[in-house]
């Protein structure tokens, strides 16, 4: 029965969390060239991702996602999170700027009130739950309060004891701000925001965790671990660790409350020690937790009950500091390509990111248009590209733009130069993406949705940044600390192998 009104109240709270997939991505902006929030919305459409989060409340990203259903989790930045708190005017204010001038065009659905408040910034604890409560009210009094919800993501860490997770409980250091937390999430119908690393854990374990425990790989029966207290068998640390948040609220006298996973992922490259930060554990984690999340499978605890997901993340973040596994969570390079080609066999189409053989040559849209106008004549000059398609009345020439103009062009140069290296790059002008830019009945060349063929023609290439002409003229071209009581999972698996 416990687990049956927690589904109900699950489907009730989410409801403006989701009615398509459960699984989300989270965008990150620390990167260098980073893509145009228009370009970011149509590499989400072609990916059919549904859900997103964001780190802030970015005007232009929130004027981007307008009108494209995308189910958006803005968030407040934890340095803005005392005035916030200490303010039912700057609460209402935040409110009115960054949610009500968007919503109902833009569909945000959630407010993240901070990050990870309690371990990454503990002087700002007391202040935590009085930020959500002014949040709320702010929305009330916008009549919004319905259909956005109001959280805030805790890393996994604040829970102690996690194995078994029957024992599990938070940290009663926090237990102040714990328990007025749940009893607002409880009466607002919100979901308990968590970020759960299974890398972190496994990392930090010594080996004590086996890799395909953390990558949701099959384990032999043998070899699961076991609850000793419920009998429930964990096959993967993602599952042990939603439970143990379960039982820790369940310990407080909260059933109620859902849960919804805000981070997790695994980095695909790493150094030194970060052995295991690799493309095919990558790969591995986030497919089976795709996979996992979709099958709506639930938990050992909640079988059933699903868990909405958001992978950590949309893009790689270059200049995040640290070591070389925080800049490389990402599924996708900023150009639109995959980092891996995610293995989904049956997912339908979400984050179906094969896009290997599917790259396109796009203008820039933030560069000089007079170097822009330069590059587009010489491809449909010197460049002998049949740019008869841009003509008036054609079905190419709207919108009448050098941007839009230029890459029918760049990318028509492109298709016909076998997307050779060096051919889309027209002195810095261009850049390659794997999202479809045909637009209505303007099919670019190299869509799927074109019959054309193009030859090979590989007799006048496009000049690079560095090269130049005798004539003159331009020429285009997260970590946690492991729960130490983990380490408990090798006795039991060796005791269940008896």
């Amino acid at each position: 029965m416990a687990a049956l009104l927690l589904l109900f109240l699950f489907l009730f709270a989410s409801s403006a969390l989701s009615q398509d997939s459960l699984i989300g991505v989270n965008i990150g902006t620390e990167v260098t060239d980073m893509p145009s929030p228009t370009q970011v919305v149509t590499l989400l459409k072609s990916q059919n991702i549904n859900r997103v989060r964001l780190y802030d409340a970015d005007r232009s990203m929130l004027l981007a996602f307008a009108h494209t259903g995308i189910q958006l989790i803005i968030s407040v930045p934890n340095d803005q999170l005392l005035g916030i708190s200490q303010s039912n005017a700057t609460a209402a204010n935040w409110v009115t700027r960054n949610v009500a001038a968007y919503y109902p065009a833009t569909n945000i659905t959630a407010i993240a009130v901070g990050s990870e408040v309690l371990t990454s910034l503990p002087n700002a604890a007391p202040v935590l739950v009085s930020a959500l409560k002014y949040i709320q009210a702010a929305l009330v009094t916008a009549n919004l309060d319905r259909q956005i919800k109001v959280s805030t993501p805790h890393a996994s860490t604040i829970i102690l004891d996690s194995f078994p997770p029957s024992q599990a409980f938070f940290n009663k250091t926090w237990d102040p701000v714990i328990v007025p937390l749940l009893e607002f999430l409880q009466s607002t119908g919100s979901p308990l925001m968590l970020n759960v690393y299974p890398y972190f854990d496994y990392v930090q374990s010594n080996g004590v965790i086996p890799l395909d425990y953390a990558l949701f790989q099959p384990l032999q029966a043998n070899k699961e671990a076991v609850d000793a207290n419920t009998l429930l068998h964990y096959t993967n640390v993602f599952d042990a660790i939603v439970d143990a948040a379960y039982f820790a609220m369940s310990y407080l006298n909260f059933t109620n409350i859902p849960i919804v996973v805000t981070e997790s992922g695994w980095p695909s490259k790493g150094d030194g020690p970060e052995h295991d930060a690799t493309v095919e554990n990558a790969n591995t984690y986030n497919s089976n937790l795709i996979q996992h999340v979709i099958n709506k499978t639930g938990t050992p605890k909640h079988p059933g009950v699903p868990v909405a997901t958001y992978i950590y993340e949309l893009y790689n973040e270059d200049t995040r500091p640290g070591p070389l596994s925080e800049k490389n969570w990402g599924l996708f390079h900023t150009n639109g390509t995959p980092v891996y080609t995610l293995r989904l066999a049956g997912a339908g189409a979400i984050l179906a990111n094969d896009t290997t053989n599917q790259t396109f040559c796009i203008a820039k849209e933030k560069v000089d248009k007079k170097m822009l106008q330069a590059a587009l004549d010489w491809a449909c000059g010197p460049g002998k590209v049949d740019c008869s398609a841009l003509m008036q009345g054609e079905e190419c020439y709207e919108p009448d733009d050098v941007v839009a103009h230029s890459s029918y062009a760049f990318n028509a140069y492109y298709q016909k130069m076998g997307k050779a290296s060096g051919s889309c790059d027209f002195k810095g002008v261009a850049t390659v993406t794997s999202t479809d830019p045909s637009r209505g009945a303007c099919v670019f060349p190299g869509s799927a949705k074109s019959n054309q063929t193009l030859g090979h023609n590989t007799t006048a290439l496009a000049p690079s940044a560095n090269s130049t002409t005798s004539s003159g003229c331009f020429l285009h071209p997260q970590a946690s600390f492991v729960n130490l009581t983990f380490l408990s999972l090798l006795l039991i698996i060796a005791l269940v192998s008896l």
